[in-house]
């Protein structure tokens, strides 16, 4: 048995317990069960068995020294039957039963009845609690085991679904060039299309989808009042505008485009005879992040979607974590999907979200064609999703050689390559693994679109293998209006090294070596010979010798 280490302390995925109980009996088989099935219902995780809450180890008792036993009976006591691996380890010469517990993409509950989940506490420390019914609907939502939206609402009737925003849902197909076939359909024939209602057995009923889209406010009000949402705008500590709403979901988007409008200022600037509006905040952004919230946010959790304007930016909260698989840092490239699947296709069937699933994209491409700093979800918890876009200054440099190559090429840029641009652009010169660090684009994808910017001539490579790097293109600095950055960014390699180099081969009666350009410049070996082949090649050196005794002697030609 080889000795192990012990993680520092506990967490969501780490548990202490000691097996030193009254009597010999050590930790209590019921409670043992319920940590695992806390974790399980959680993120999964290890369970020590014979180590103190101080990260001591006491070892495991004779009780539970059978890996094999240990794992039966968690299995037996929990529904469904939670597979669970159990060993014996050596802590510091002691043995400990580590119970490997893995996450549970059902929600699982012990033999008795209790359903648990796991959370750290404000110290830090983690704990084991009861997961209540309406917690039940979200963690099957988060695993995309349930449609909560699909629900229908056997309290509720047909009559609870508002003839007038039927009319609004009309409109709004029309208007946002939705699925034109729904509007020769009738009002009836339009709910069953978008599962606005739900038969069941002989009765129809208003699902939770049908009511976010067309209920009546007191309906709203009495079935699902979590369907709040806030607009609120600051200056300062001065509150101007604090207001809440609970109106269906495409009279609430509307009505907050139109508040966004009076705290959303244009400035423009002039692109060949054309006058170019520059919005504070993209206004494409700004709905898509507003559809998100209301269309992916938890309708089981207290809370609203809140909207904020203050000195520092546009936020845009919703209640609900993101879903099983989804983290900041694949929220571009992760398969799309939401917890709310009846819900968003209604939107996207009327117009108003984007149909192909890929509305973060235009979140993103809003920032980013406005020659701004991305968006930002770094703020997002467990509980809530949360859409920061920073207010900054327009880039127009940026914004032109986006604009002149769009207009090259006869339709806009795609994501990725809006990404990589304006994160080459921002770090003026980064290696691939910086490129792929800060673009969250896998490698696979990401080098051959580098290959394609670079024949474009938006991009250029400087140095070779583990030393190259990526800069703009001398196209894309000339058309941004930064030539002179340009040669400052790319000077470095290609003039003011083989100017050096001739000066110092000079003072040295016409010769230099390979070991004089690592010394004089500071380099690679690989940088140095690669700089020395290049000045070859342009008859500004010549080499004479072999191995250790070569050396490069001047041509005459200067650089």
């Amino acid at each position: 048995m080889t000795e192990q280490e012990l993680p520092e302390r506990e967490s969501l995925l780490v548990e202490f317990k000691s097996d030193r109980g009254k009597k010999g009996g050590g930790y209590p088989d019921d409670e043992l069960v319920e940590e695992a099935v806390g974790m399980a219902n959680t993120e999964g995780g290890t369970l020590y068995l014979g180590v103190e809450e101080d990260g001591r180890p006491t070892g495991v008792g004779e009780h539970h020294r059978d890996p094999v036993g240990l794992a039966a009976l968690i299995g037996t006591r929990t529904r469904p039957s939670l597979s669970v691996r159990a060993e014996i380890v050596s802590i510091k010469g002691l043995q400990v039963m580590a119970v490997h517990i893995p996450k549970s993409f059902s929600v699982v509950a012990t033999v008795s009845g209790k359903i648990l989940k796991r959370r750290l506490k404000a110290d830090g420390s983690p704990e084991v609690i009861p997961m209540y019914p309406y917690e039940i609907y979200t963690r099957l939502s988060d695993l995309r085991k349930l449609d909560f939206s699909a629900q229908p609402i056997q309290e509720g009737s047909p009559d609870d679904l508002d003839p007038n925003q039927m009319v609004r849902l009309r409109a709004a197909i029309e208007n946002q060039h939705g699925d034109q076939q729904l509007l020769g359909l009738t009002d009836e024939e339009l709910a069953q299309a978008l599962r606005l209602t739900a038969r069941v057995g002989d009765k129809i009923y208003p699902t939770l989808t049908g009511l976010l889209l067309a209920g009546k406010e007191a309906s709203l009000q009495r079935f699902v009042p979590t369907a709040a949402a806030g607009f609120q705008v600051l200056q300062g500590t001065k509150v101007l505008i604090n207001e809440t709403f609970t109106k269906p979901a495409v009279e609430l988007v509307e009505l907050f485009m139109e508040y966004m409008k009076a705290w959303n200022p244009e400035k423009e600037f002039d692109y060949g005879p054309y006058r170019i509006p520059i919005p504070e905040f993209s206004k494409a952004a700004f709905r898509e992040g507003l559809i998100n919230a209301v269309a992916h946010r938890d309708y089981s959790m207290l809370g609203s979607v809140r909207v904020q304007i203050d000195d520092e930016g546009l936020t845009i909260s919703s209640p609900g974590g993101f879903i099983e698989g989804i983290t900041i840092n694949n929220l571009l490239t992760a398969e799309p999907s939401g917890r709310n699947p009846s819900l968003y296709d209604a939107l996207k069937r009327i117009g108003l979200a984007e149909r192909t699933g890929r509305g973060i994209d235009r979140i993103f491409e809003g920032s980013i064609t406005l020659g701004r700093p991305w968006p930002d979800y770094s703020e997002s918890t467990s509980k809530n999703v949360v859409l920061f876009i920073p207010r900054a200054k327009a880039d127009i440099r940026f914004i032109r050689l986006l604009m002149d190559e769009q207009e090259k090429i006869g339709h806009p840029l795609a994501i990725n390559a809006l990404l990589v641009l304006s994160a080459v652009y921002a770090g003026r010169k980064l290696s691939g693994g910086e490129l792929a660090a800060k673009t969250h684009i896998p490698r696979h994808r990401l080098q051959p679109l580098i290959e394609n910017l670079i024949e474009q001539g938006l991009i250029e490579e400087i140095g070779r293998g583990k030393s190259r790097m990526l800069m703009l293109g001398q196209k894309a600095y000339s058309n941004a209006g930064k030539t002179k950055e340009y040669i400052r960014q790319k000077g470095i390699d290609s003039v003011r090294f083989p100017e050096m180099i001739l000066e110092l081969a000079r003072r040295q009666g016409g010769a230099v070596t390979k070991n004089d350009v690592i010394e004089l410049l500071h380099i690679s070996s690989q940088k140095a010979y690669r700089t020395l082949q290049a000045m070859r090649e342009d008859k500004l050196l010549e080499l004479e010798g072999r191995g250790r005794l070569a050396f490069y002697r001047t041509t005459g030609k200067t650089a």
